[in-house]
């Protein structure tokens, strides 16, 4: 099982970065169930999906999220493509 990175855009603009072995569910989780998402979208809902990377193992995609959330958000931005951004 495959592990994968994720940034979502907000509606205010923010990016919120994430790991699980499914971001498709885990966005309509975030989107829809308070219970299940995670509480930073309570107040700012996701948008889209806007990076995904993939790894072979939970601990490379740990670190790969802790990675990207030191990052000042000028950085975390040119992960989006252009036509998103």
């Amino acid at each position: 099982m495959n592990w994968y990175v994720y940034v979502i855009l907000t509606t205010k603009g923010k990016l919120y970065t994430g790991i699980s072995t499914d971001p498709e569910r885990r966005f309509v989780e975030h989107l829809c169930d308070s219970k299940k998402g995670a509480k930073y979208f309570r107040t700012d809902s996701p948008v889209m999906i806007v990076h995904l990377e993939e790894f072979e193992t939970m601990s490379e995609a740990l670190k790969r999220e802790i990675a990207i959330k030191k990052w000042p958000a000028s950085k975390k931005r040119g992960l989006i493509p252009p036509e998103i951004n």
